[in-house]
């Protein structure tokens, strides 16, 4: 497919392009308050998905939940110490995970292949630190998968909803106007971002965090409830301002092509 009007296609990472079920983070996570002695949940690991990693420590120190067990466990509240220490405790954590979970979600590579040789442009953005990212980055690539561009919050002042990320995706691959491009991701801030950005967002239901199920996992389902439980992910997206809603990066070719017919319109996001 040629591609005339839409420039190019900002993706996330963890549960968008690599790691189905976005499983690192949570791993990652769930570790490091396990060693302060405050276990959490994977679905209290999952809730702020997307963002920049402290800042999702930070949401998780501040739950109801997780804020009792911890005063009962030390005697006082989480403080912004605490989050910096366990921050500081997760990098070298989720580094170690990382290269597990980098592999490329079955149909990315080809689908990003069909879509650049189209004339698209691809970019990216992630909750993930740069030094993170460079975990991640080469395996993928060896693996077949390598965006145009990447950016992380660190480099450009703050992380996800805000859509600092996006414009400098923009700079970086050359593309303008904005409403020119659509940001891909799996969780509500990526989607977030991208309206903030003026862009169009396509939100993945079935390989990222709503569901949060490795393939293997996923696949084992019965067909009723996958279908059962990706139609909640998808309602769930659409109410955090999806405008359209695709179970794998693999299914956003037909919505481009339909966003192509919109922007020769003149439709705008």
């Amino acid at each position: 497919m040629k591609f005339d009007h839409i420039k190019a296609v900002i993706l996330d990472w963890a549960g968008t392009t690599v790691d189905f079920g976005s499983l690192a983070p949570v791993a990652a996570l769930q570790q490091v308050f396990l060693s302060a002695d405050v276990p959490i949940t994977a679905a209290e690991a999952r809730q702020h998905m997307g963002v920049l990693k402290k800042d999702q420590i930070r949401f998780i120190c501040s739950a109801d939940r997780v804020r009792a067990a911890w005063t009962a466990c030390h005697g006082q509240p989480p403080s912004e110490h605490d989050v910096e220490r366990i921050f500081g405790e997760f990098l070298p954590q989720q580094s170690q995970i990382l290269v597990q979970y980098s592999a490329p979600i079955p149909g990315v590579c080809e689908t990003v292949d069909s879509w650049r040789a189209g004339g698209l442009r691809i970019g990216s953005t992630t909750g993930y630190t740069r030094d993170l990212l460079n975990v991640v980055l080469p395996v993928a690539a060896q693996l077949g998968y390598a965006p145009d561009a990447s950016v992380t919050p660190d480099e450009v002042g703050a992380g996800r909803p805000k859509p600092f990320m996006c414009y400098r995706n923009a700079i970086l691959l050359g593309v303008f106007p904005l409403w020119c491009c659509v940001k891909i991701g799996d969780t509500p801030s990526d989607i977030a971002e991208g309206r903030n950005a003026g862009m169009w967002t396509i939100a993945l239901s079935a390989t990222g965090n709503e569901i949060g199920l490795s393939l293997s996992d996923w696949q084992a389902l019965a067909p009723e409830e996958r279908s059962l439980r990706e139609g909640h992910a998808a309602r769930r997206l659409m109410d955090a301002g999806a405008h359209f809603v695709a179970p794998a990066l693999s299914g956003c070719t037909e919505i481009l092509a339909d966003l192509e017919r919109r922007i020769a319109a003149g439709d705008k996001p």
